[in-house]
């Protein structure tokens, strides 16, 4: 019997004068036209931090380290399968973030923590408040996926 599988997630919280950073995500196939946060897949032998750091480079531009991460919540979550997405906040970071993949990202922009935009990825917004306060854990997408 083959074992069940999670996809697993990074997501990245960066913050900087009350301003949260968001991509409108674009030709992705997923959620498209709708803001999230720098985001991505965990490699086979990364660590969750390790693929953020790597995810930020390429997403926006910047470097972070590790320890330039601080964890801020878990999400199980069922859609497109179950996957749990590990966000964290960046302590610092090297450079000005930019748009690094304008094929699947339109805009990088900063907006407001306390004013998040619309349209966005449900259980980003979800995790964003839950980190506001000060909850660690979250569940998406699980009354849909049972009916």
């Amino acid at each position: 019997m083959e074992r069940f599988k999670l996809v697993p997630e990074i997501h990245l919280l960066l913050v900087r004068d009350g301003q949260i950073l968001l991509l409108r995500r674009a030709n992705t196939d997923y959620e498209d036209g709708k803001y999230s946060v720098v985001a991505g897949h965990i490699e086979d032998g990364e660590t969750a931090r390790e693929a953020l750091c790597r995810e930020a480079r390429e997403e926006a531009g910047i470097e972070l380290l590790p320890d330039d991460l601080a964890f801020a919540q878990v999400v199980h979550r069922a859609d497109r399968g179950q996957r749990v997405g590990f966000f964290f906040s960046a302590l610092r970071w090297r450079g000005e973030p930019r748009n690094m993949e304008p094929h699947k990202a339109s805009e990088l922009r900063w907006f407001p923590l306390a004013a998040l935009p619309e349209p966005m990825v449900p259980y980003v917004r979800q995790a964003i408040e839950r980190w506001r306060a000060g909850q660690l854990y979250g569940e998406s997408g699980w009354d849909a996926a049972r009916s």
